[in-house]
């Protein structure tokens, strides 16, 4: 007993710890304002609901317009109040002022105006230019009537209304 606390005694001597206190730690940026458990939220824009969003839980943060959440599920909608969008998915991130969203974790999105629904991973949604992206890696799955298609490197315009893979696809039809 006495060789061990003779080792440790000549270890600490020599591997002494060495603290800066005249530094600062800023905290704030990376501690949520704001924590909601199992929210439903509602976005209305002159009188006419946009966006429902529920979640198990939603953190947002003090130094900008960013959010976090887990097990999501969203609906969005045009102006005669119809679902335009929808889904869900395990994580998301939300950044309000760029208008950023990346989704993760299984994910289920369906889409009225491509008349689909895309299965993924990884998709990035920027609404400033409405483009949709999915990783380089991941595979999105798109059904759309009787057609499933695989591939990687997916992207989509809401602009033009396509969607494109640069990777490898691959398929399946059915005719009747």
């Amino acid at each position: 007993m006495k060789k061990i606390f003779g080792v440790l005694l000549l270890v600490f001597s020599f591997t002494g710890c060495s603290l800066k206190y005249d530094n600062e730690i800023v905290t704030k940026d990376k501690t949520p304002e704001f924590i909601f458990e199992k929210p439903a939220l509602t976005r209305v824009e002159n009188g006419k609901k946009t966006v429902i969003v529920g979640a198990e839980k939603i953190e947002k943060y003090k130094s900008n317009s960013v959010f976090y959440a887990s097990d999501v599920n969203f609906e969005t909608y045009d102006n005669q109040n119809t679902v335009e969008a929808k889904g869900d998915c395990g994580l998301l991130y939300a950044n309000l002022d760029s208008e950023v969203y990346e989704l993760f974790d299984d994910i289920n999105l369906y889409s009225k105006s491509y008349n689909a629904t895309f299965h993924a991973n990884v998709l990035k949604w920027n609404g400033k230019n409405e483009q949709l992206i999915g990783s380089q890696r991941d595979t999105v799955r798109i059904e759309k009537d009787d057609t499933i298609m695989f591939g990687t490197g997916f992207s989509a315009s809401g602009v033009s209304g396509t969607f494109r893979f640069n990777g490898t696809v691959t398929g399946e039809m059915k005719s009747e």
